[in-house]
């Protein structure tokens, strides 16, 4: 029984810090939407200053943060529902 128990704290030891910082999915997509502004202010000043290939790759990188929003915003959608109906469940 010593064993059992030990291994379960050293699990929770190990794990419970990752588990505490994991950040909400509406937080993930707000610092995605803030990602996206900085990008394209980014984009904006390569314009300006007619490098073309950091346009081109800006452009990449707010089209791949788009659809990482994109992603972030589903799971934060299926978040509130699993917890809508866990709540549901409870009454």
């Amino acid at each position: 029984m010593k064993l059992h128990t030990l291994a379960l704290a050293a699990l929770i030891a190990v794990a419970g810090p990752a588990f505490a910082q994991a950040p909400s999915p509406k937080d993930q997509v707000k610092a995605d939407k803030e990602q996206i502004k900085q990008d394209r202010a980014k984009m904006k000043a390569d314009h300006k200053a007619g490098d073309k290939a950091a346009v081109q790759a800006d452009k990449d990188k707010v089209k791949a943060d788009k659809a990482k929003m994109k992603a972030d915003r589903k799971a934060a959608r299926e978040a509130a529902k699993a917890a809508r109906e866990a709540k549901e469940g409870k009454k």
